[in-house]
């Protein structure tokens, strides 16, 4: 496993000193990793929604692919127990 150094405000310091007081993470070190996780997820799916936009726009959807949608969409209302 690597290992990662990094400076960070004091205030960050005693922010994440905190949650682990809290219990939220167990350490300084976990709460490092589940940042870093987060920010790759988050950078990973916005560039999946990027992809799929780019895809609509090369190729939209069809009229009658898009009539399908809202049929579908309204049978699945009428079928709530509203």
């Amino acid at each position: 496993m690597a290992q990662l150094v990094a400076r960070v405000d004091d205030s960050l310091v005693a922010a994440v000193d905190d949650l682990v007081a809290e219990g939220v993470v167990t350490s300084r070190s976990e709460a490092m990793r589940l940042g870093l996780r987060s920010l790759v997820e988050e950078h990973r799916r916005k560039a999946v929604g990027e992809r799929i936009v780019e895809a609509y726009r090369r190729t939209p959807q069809t009229e009658d692919e898009l009539a399908g949608i809202d049929a579908g969409t309204r049978a699945m209302i009428e079928e709530e127990p509203w």
